[in-house]
């Protein structure tokens, strides 16, 4: 089920979201690859502002920072595949998300955090924001970041 373009795009501002240009990579693969009707979008990690944000789940960071930064990372997401397909109308399905939360190994709340992002994705898509998904804790991530994920869509 895919809704109308403006309907995306109608969410986004009624939410007060601007898309982001697609980050440059920061080692050797590219930010998405389509094959098919599926596009991959490279892991993003948690930024604010600009800048990566550190830290590690169960010890410097809570359970609700770790969400808040999921969901700025389905906001970069979203950035990317707009980028990849030129139109988020397009997207028929969010197929699944791969969340990877930094965190100590007695923090287990990884699915929370990752809600973050989830929630958002299913708010802006509707039913096609619905996915399979996987979270896990890791015990460090690119740069320091406090969480990385990344997605596989559906696209006409």
């Amino acid at each position: 089920m895919s809704s109308a373009p403006q309907n995306i795009y109608e969410k986004l501002k009624a939410l007060n979201i601007t898309l982001p240009a697609v980050a440059t990579p920061a080692a050797a693969y590219l930010p998405f690859v389509q094959t098919g009707k599926l596009v991959f979008l490279s892991g993003h990690l948690a930024k604010k502002d600009g800048k990566v944000i550190v830290g590690q789940l169960g010890k410097n960071l809570s359970t609700e920072e770790g969400k808040a930064a999921a969901r700025a990372i389905a906001i970069d997401l979203m950035g990317t595949l707009h980028a990849a397909v030129g139109d988020l109308g397009k997207v028929k399905r969010i197929v699944k998300l791969m969340s990877l939360v930094n965190s100590t190994s007695e923090f287990t709340e990884q699915h929370l955090v990752t809600n973050g992002a989830s929630e958002l994705l299913g708010e802006v898509f509707g039913d096609a924001g619905k996915h399979a998904r996987s979270a896990f804790g890791v015990a460090q991530i690119p740069m320091g970041a406090c969480v990385e994920i990344e997605l596989i869509a559906e696209v006409d």
